[in-house]
């Protein structure tokens, strides 16, 4: 699952707003501040996180899992 790190990560090295975001996964603006508040992906629907990191990774990001090296994060694809 994505962190709300994560989110904001990838929406950085996008150079994406929260309303873009909302505008390309079609999850609502409203939603996607929840998400990437404190209270997190948790509370979140799982197609509604689906459509956000589809959106994000048709833009170009590539997600990285938290692993034994380190933790979880974002980058952009080769």
């Amino acid at each position: 699952m994505l962190t709300s790190g994560q989110i904001r990560a990838a929406r950085a090295l996008l150079d994406w707003s929260q309303q873009k975001l909302a505008d390309e996964s079609g999850v609502s603006l409203a939603t996607i501040r929840r998400i990437e508040s404190d209270r997190g992906p948790d509370r979140s629907t799982g197609p509604n996180l689906d459509a956000i990191q589809r959106a994000l990774e048709v833009g170009g990001v590539a997600f990285i899992a938290k692993d034994q090296k380190g933790g979880a994060g974002a980058r952009m694809k080769s």
